[in-house]
């Protein structure tokens, strides 16, 4: 791939990213910062194996979902913060963008199939995101049979119902997850969001300026309880942003973890 030339982003196609992201996040990359962003992007492009830029953000707005993860999630990570807390207290999930609810949604669904903790424990799962109108959507959780060709046959018919030609969750998913407003850039809006156990944070930052990115990991950073974790996106590290957070694996699967207090 390293001597394979990468097709420069043109006006249009750069317009199209510099609106999907100001959706997603608040910014809006000036004019000024084009070098910067094209850069990026094409070590994004390079990084997954695409020459276009048409390709790329298909790529980008369609990619799996990082059942990896969510496995990891289920498998060890949940117990682990099950042991931290009293009895009684919910352990709380953050996703963040919700974008259309893919993810809060998938992380409701391993919740209920795979962890057997929720016999004893609830879980309180909350998604975010700058746009109301995605909101409003992920609220529906309507989506096309493209969206759902990654989902076990099995785990479709059980939690979807087919409406001319589209598949709709079962109301007890989508009533499963709360959707709010948040721009995690904003010091002041973000005091409401706190005391989380788990955050999901995934390709996102890696389309920040340092300085965002700084500001960003300290926001989650303050979010989280004592001993909680955070999962970005397969080709993002946190610890090349910030050194606040210990770095955990779990067989192939990295997440960040904030300290539990006294510094174990």
């Amino acid at each position: 791939m390293s001597n394979v030339a990468l097709e420069q982003i043109g006006a249009a196609d750069f317009e199209r990213f510099r609106s999907m992201f100001y959706r997603k996040t608040g910014i809006h990359f000036e004019n000024s910062k084009r070098y910067f962003v094209d850069k990026r992007l094409h070590e994004r492009m390079k990084a997954t194996g695409h020459t276009s830029f048409k390709g790329y953000f298909t790529y980008m707005r369609f990619q799996a979902s990082g059942e990896d993860q969510f496995e990891a999630m289920t498998r060890e990570i949940m117990d682990e913060l099950d042991s931290y807390r009293p009895a009684g207290e919910d352990l709380r999930i953050w996703s963040v963008p919700s974008s259309t609810g893919e993810e809060p949604y998938s992380i409701a669904i391993y919740l209920i199939e795979y962890w057997k903790g929720l016999a004893h424990r609830d879980v309180e799962l909350i998604s975010s995101d700058i746009d109301s109108n995605v909101l409003a959507s992920a609220k529906k959780g309507l989506y096309s049979k493209r969206s759902v060709q990654n989902i076990p046959l099995p785990l479709v018919k059980k939690y979807f119902k087919e409406i001319n030609g589209q598949f709709q969750l079962s109301d007890d998913i989508r009533e499963s997850v709360s959707f709010t407003l948040a721009n995690i850039l904003s010091a002041s809006n973000m005091k409401q969001f706190r005391h989380f156990d788990l955050i999901f944070c995934r390709n996102l930052l890696i389309y920040f300026d340092d300085e965002s990115r700084k500001k960003a990991a300290q926001v989650l950073y303050d979010a989280m309880k004592p001993g909680g974790y955070i999962f970005l996106g397969h080709s993002e590290s946190m610890s090349r942003i910030s050194s606040m957070f210990k770095v955990r694996k779990f067989g192939d699967v990295i997440a960040y973890q904030k300290p539990l207090a006294g510094g174990a």
